[in-house]
């Protein structure tokens, strides 16, 4: 089975380093097998995914091999039908993966947002300005900025932010790392640059005053810019070899008994997601692109 036959290739061992390319972890090998995630690299690096994984292989009994990817990486992993289930972060390309009909079943799990991070003394002076105002500030003076460029859900928000502020960003000030969020903060700490970063890496990462948020909405109601919902999204059976129960079930724990974790989750007494599945009134377009045809 060439999705098996995949997931060793990445190879076994511990803990998937901070952040990025093709990284595995499994939680509790079991006799009922195992569930491969494909996953944007921001839900490990942020300590959460290991907590929800194990809270899925306590309750169900069943392993849950993590491929950690960025979201563009993951689908495309998906695509090739190496997993069973994704976790991402970018509703445009979400949206394409449902249309080609490589997942099906969508549904939200959470939401955080993105911050605008950079040294303390601020040389572009964006401490306090929208993200598009921030964006053009840091354009017009030149100032170090790291891009992921890996089209991560990181990613594709930077780069509509850059659109917004009617800037096509290059130059020696604007680089491209190509790697994870984990390995791009301490990127941007080390050289004293700016970059986009969601609140859950930042946090782990990236929160130990090296550098500063200078765009920070807030988590509890960010403008649409800054908003980063993240979905689960199960491969298509009838598409491709996935292992679909075990797929639903990752599904069921994420948006069941995975709020509360979610919800409690915590770095250094701070919340970095906020739960979204429960809701009295589901919103059928969550399942769907987002364009769908009425």
């Amino acid at each position: 089975m060439r999705r098996r036959q995949y997931v060793r290739a990445l190879g076994l061992g511990g803990a998937a380093s901070l952040a990025g390319c093709t990284n595995r972890t499994e939680e509790r090998p079991s006799d009922l097998g195992s569930l491969t995630l494909a996953t944007a690299t921001t839900a490990y690096d942020s300590g959460l995914l290991p907590v929800l994984n194990r809270g899925y292989a306590d309750r169900f009994g069943a392993a849950v091999e993590s491929v950690v990817r960025g979201t563009g990486a993951s689908l495309r992993t998906a695509r090739d039908g190496d997993c069973d289930v994704v976790l991402v972060h970018a509703r445009p390309l979400e949206d394409e993966f449902l249309r080609e009909g490589h997942g099906i079943n969508r549904r939200r799990v959470m939401v955080n947002d993105f911050l605008v991070v950079g040294p303390p003394d601020d040389p572009a002076g964006v401490a306090g300005a929208g993200p598009v105002s921030a964006f053009e500030s840091i354009a017009d003076a030149e100032a170090t900025f790291l891009s992921r460029g890996d089209r991560s859900g990181t990613h594709i928000r930077e780069r509509r932010i850059w659109n917004e502020a009617g800037v096509d960003p290059g130059g020696e000030w604007y680089l491209e790392t190509g790697q994870g969020m984990g390995d791009t903060l301490t990127t941007a700490r080390q050289s004293g640059a700016y970059t986009l970063v969601d609140r859950g890496t930042f946090l782990a990462v990236g929160g130990d005053g090296v550098l500063a948020r200078h765009v920070d909405a807030g988590i509890d109601d960010p403008p649409p810019l800054l908003r980063n919902e993240y979905a689960v999204i199960p491969v298509n059976p009838a598409r491709h070899d996935a292992a679909y129960a075990l797929a639903m079930s990752y599904v069921g724990y994420l948006t069941g008994p995975g709020q509360s974790r979610i919800e409690e989750f915590r770095v250094d007494g701070e919340r970095a997601f906020r739960p979204l599945a429960r809701s009295a009134e589901p919103a059928f377009e969550q399942y769907v692109p987002s364009d769908w045809p009425e």
